[in-house]
């Protein structure tokens, strides 16, 4: 709001008074939230940092174990076990709210499953193939708990970002304009009345 675009009235200053006070009321309640999302987001980076070296842990072992079911059984045998899945996993997305902050909620079901329920003939496939699969469905299991907490991460850091641009121009920009607004208002209505006085004392003389 520029100076020269206010209307010196009471009424204005009333306004202006009652927009700073919402200001600082609102400046308020955001540094909360901006304070408490920061909360949130540092209890969940060591989860996510835990999660990331599990992650590695569970890829390592899972690969190590497909390479030698490959070099022990063959590329075809692996196909042949790979294309016996019945039941893909179910996947549930909902979501829930952190201090305003909608985040995804990934449920699954079916991905880890016993050597009956894959499809394939326990007669037709080695143990290293049954270690290689059950490896991978432990690893896809984890990758989906990762995806829940990075996006969740992710949308903390975004709403922690958006909430501090949002309090810096309340406080170094927007506060301050109605303030100098309010000042030179009272200013001009102060010079105002003194003219006023000046004009009825002239008057009565």
């Amino acid at each position: 709001m520029s100076i020269a675009d206010v209307k010196p009235t009471r009424s204005e200053l009333i306004a202006t008074r009652r927009r700073i006070k919402l200001s600082i009321s609102g400046h308020k309640l955001l540094k909360m939230k901006r304070d408490g999302l920061i909360i949130e987001f540092f209890e969940l980076l060591p989860k996510v940092k835990d999660m990331r070296s599990q992650l590695v842990e569970l890829y390592t072992v899972a690969d190590k174990k497909l390479a030698v079911a490959m070099v022990a059984d063959g590329k075809s045998a692996l196909r042949s076990a790979a294309n016996c899945v019945r039941t893909p996993p179910q996947v549930e997305l909902s979501e829930y709210n952190i201090m305003g902050v909608v985040v995804p909620k990934i449920k699954v079901s079916t991905i880890q499953k016993s050597v009956e329920e894959r499809g394939y003939g326990l007669i037709g496939t080695s143990v290293r193939i049954d270690e290689s699969v059950h490896a991978f469905e432990k690893l896809a299991e984890k990758v989906l708990e990762a995806a829940e907490l990075e996006t969740t991460m992710k949308k903390l850091l975004d709403a922690i970002e958006s909430t501090k641009r949002r309090v810096n121009a309340l406080e170094f920009k927007i506060i301050p304009q109605l303030e100098e607004v309010a000042a030179y208002i009272t200013l001009r209505l102060e010079e105002l009345e003194r003219e006023n006085v000046f004009r009825l004392k002239r008057i009565k003389a």
